[in-house]
């Protein structure tokens, strides 16, 4: 097999100064319009030309994707009871340790067991969906298409019971997956409003 010829560069190729000053060039061109858009705005003109493309949260939404891998949840069955038989292979498989699960025996005669503690550390977890294809039974998903909840000062703020897993798959059902966006939104607002008060609580209930 003959060698594959590289080509060979000039000598500006080689100082990349071309390539820096067009890079340089890119950028004052939209600081420059975002700048001047953003002043016109102020002065109540060209409101019909958006100056920067950042999505505006939570002012804003952005649709993701079906493919996007959300906040986790909990499935139910018919009767409204947690699927999950607490086998431990979603624990098992996760790379990142971040899943803890105390089993109990089910008050039901016909199942074996089901999970009394169900936990998940958001700050831990790498939202890699190995949970999800390690389950045999469907009891735990990634579909919520809402992302993890991004406030809190303590390490507890950011573990999710079972309580909060469950109750996305409750809200899923009956209100639909914007009616997930909107809650989150909705504590972020009461959390900026509680904060500025100085009466901030966790999603555990404690004074932070």
């Amino acid at each position: 097999m003959a060698p594959v010829e590289r080509p060979r560069l000039s000598l500006t190729e080689r100082l990349y100064l071309p390539q820096i000053v067009q890079g340089l060039a890119v950028t004052t061109r939209h600081f420059a319009r975002n700048l001047t858009l953003h002043t016109l705005h102020l002065f109540g003109l060209a409101r019909d030309r958006r100056a920067a493309v950042t999505v505006q949260y939570p002012e804003e939404r952005k649709v993701y994707s079906e493919g996007y891998r959300g906040a986790h949840r909990l499935t139910l069955k018919p009767d409204g009871s947690v699927r999950c038989t607490a086998c431990f292979l979603c624990a098992t498989a996760c790379p990142a340790k971040c899943i803890n699960i105390e089993a109990g025996e089910h008050p039901d005669p016909e199942v074996e067991k089901y999970p009394v503690r169900y936990e998940i550390d958001t700050l831990q977890c790498i939202y890699c969906g190995m949970c999800v294809e390690a389950c045999p039974c469907d009891a735990i998903r990634i579909d919520t298409y809402v992302h993890p909840r991004i406030w809190g000062y303590r390490r507890e703020d950011f573990v999710e019971s079972k309580a909060v897993l469950t109750g996305r798959s409750r809200v899923l059902m009956e209100r639909g997956h914007d009616a997930l966006m909107e809650d989150m939104q909705r504590a972020y607002q009461e959390a900026e409003v509680a904060a500025g008060r100085g009466t901030l609580t966790g999603p555990g209930g404690g004074s932070t």
